[in-house]
């Protein structure tokens, strides 16, 4: 299980096998059932998360009572709500898991230690909220300027496998739209192919 978690460092910042190893000692795994939730809002949210296994959706519910999907989360990614967490407020956020789940989860004083006992670890943050921020920043550009349609094809051509493990209701509230519209666009794009 911690292997994707050593591979996922790898990918940002480079450790010897005894900082790896040290670092993800501070992780506790944990199994999530398909619609069992890992935050609900309201509660402070104590972990930084690693999927390994399973998909889950981060989201919040506005005034009116609609879902609004910030983003999901599968294998090899990490979860959080960032804000919760690095400021030990209640949370906004839901985060539940669409499917049987597994993640490996650092609280704030373990992640906080690794900081201090572990400089590098502090870098390998930087970057991931630095990545982070970029999609988070271009995905708001996105949702500002391009139609729903530009948007459906985008994230169906970045994420082909992940549209499939979603339903129609879950795409469209991540997309920002009603299901009735996010059907109208497919069937439009069907109609040109």
């Amino acid at each position: 299980m911690k292997q994707l978690l050593k591979q996922n460092i790898a990918s940002h910042i480079v450790l010897s096998e005894d900082e790896t190893e040290d670092f993800c000692q501070l992780f506790q795994q944990k199994n999530i059932k398909k619609k069992s939730f890992l935050l609900h809002a309201g509660e402070i949210c104590r972990f930084e998360g690693f999927v390994t296994k399973g998909l889950f959706r981060v989201y919040h519910i506005d005034k009116d009572g609609f879902e609004q999907i910030l983003y999901f989360a599968t294998e090899n990614w990490w979860i959080t709500d960032i804000d919760s967490f690095t400021n030990e407020i209640p949370s906004q956020l839901f985060i539940e898991a669409l499917e049987d789940s597994e993640v490996l989860l650092i609280s704030k004083k373990d992640k906080e230690f690794a900081y201090a006992d572990l400089p590098k670890i502090e870098k390998l943050f930087r970057v991931m909220t630095q990545k982070t921020h970029a999609a988070l920043q271009r995905r708001m550009i996105d949702n500002l300027s391009k139609t729903a349609e530009q948007r459906y094809l985008e994230f169906s051509e970045k994420y082909p496998l992940l549209i499939q493990r979603l339903s129609n209701i879950q795409i469209a509230a991540y997309l920002g739209i009603t299901n009735v519209f996010l059907s109208n666009i497919r069937k439009k794009i069907t109609s040109r192919k």
